[in-house]
């Protein structure tokens, strides 16, 4: 008991058990930005205003299309989140200019930048692999690898012909420099903003606000943080599959891919995505965080008995 309700480890458990929550909410819409995301300009089969998209994927994949690449993401997010929470917890031992002294904003910025690229180093294969699980099934998608059975193939197997045909590790890390570029500010703008928010949302005189104010400072923190560095993530998924068949695009460079992306698609092709993804991020983080702050209160009460 004393183990778990140690700040790094009731961090670390909170952070698993809240992505797991967040992202189980939003799947849909998480699908949908993916779909959104690596669509190339000469496709338009999701162009389309996000209900009748989300209709299209119901009525062609079924419940299962809202659901897949899910189970995928939660493998990924419980490690993710955990370890961007328990580092964050971390981290803020040697930031902190006193134990136990609150953070000024910029250090709370800096502590959740080295807490996202810990996470995204980690767990990035299995972040590469849920991107193709979530596209190679969708009407776009016309995958060469696909077999004539018609069967999917499922996320060990998606692992293993990667790695076997698209270069050996480096294939399972392909994309992961604009993604380090996107999560590093994104991890640090959504700490920075959330214990900020959360500071002026408390009462006078008390510790905690309520239920409501933490789901409210989850929803700002992470529309903020999401916004500000959205292109990041338009890259990331474009470098995902740039090797994929059928996809429309090849790029050599994080800087050709901006030029193709903002020539062809103009501006708005770096925010491709970006209206399912804020429908979908305040209902995330807010879930997230109130996830966490409950998992991890309960975590370290357990001392105090």
């Amino acid at each position: 008991k004393k183990n778990l309700a140690e700040p790094v480890v009731a961090a670390f458990i909170a952070g698993g058990v809240a992505g797991a929550v967040s992202r189980t909410i939003v799947s849909p819409l998480e699908r949908l930005k993916i779909l959104l995301q690596v669509q190339s300009a000469g496709r338009q089969e999701y162009r389309l205003s996000i209900w009748k998209a989300l209709v299209k994927m119901g009525r062609e994949e079924g419940w299962k299309g809202f659901m897949r690449g899910n189970g995928t993401n939660c493998i990924r997010i419980i490690p993710y989140s955990a370890v961007q929470f328990g580092s964050y917890n971390f981290y803020k031992k040697f930031i902190e200019p006193a134990p136990g002294a609150d953070l000024t904003p910029l250090r709370r910025l800096l502590c959740g930048a080295f807490a996202g690229i810990t996470s995204v180093t980690v767990t990035y294969p299995l972040d590469i692999v849920r991107t193709r699980l979530s596209i190679q099934s969708a009407s776009f998608a016309e995958l060469g690898h696909q077999n004539s059975g018609g069967k999917l193939p499922g996320m060990l197997e998606t692992m293993i012909l990667m790695y076997k045909s698209e270069g050996g590790v480096l294939a399972l890390y392909r994309g992961i420099i604009p993604t380090v570029a996107g999560v590093a500010p994104y991890v640090g703008l959504n700490f920075m903003v959330y214990e900020s928010v959360r500071v002026y949302l408390t009462p006078n005189g008390e510790k905690n606000p309520s239920s409501a104010r933490k789901l409210a400072a989850g929803a700002i923190s992470g529309a903020v943080a999401q916004t500000c560095t959205y292109p990041f993530d338009v890259l990331r998924r474009r470098f995902q599959i740039n090797t994929m068949t059928g996809m429309g695009y090849q790029y050599s460079s994080i800087w050709d891919a901006v030029k193709v992306i903002v020539g062809q698609e103009g501006i708005r092709g770096l925010y491709k995505g970006i209206a399912p993804n804020l429908l979908k991020v305040a209902p995330s983080m807010a879930s997230s965080w109130l996830s966490f702050e409950i998992v991890r209160d309960l975590l370290v009460g357990l001392k105090e008995n």
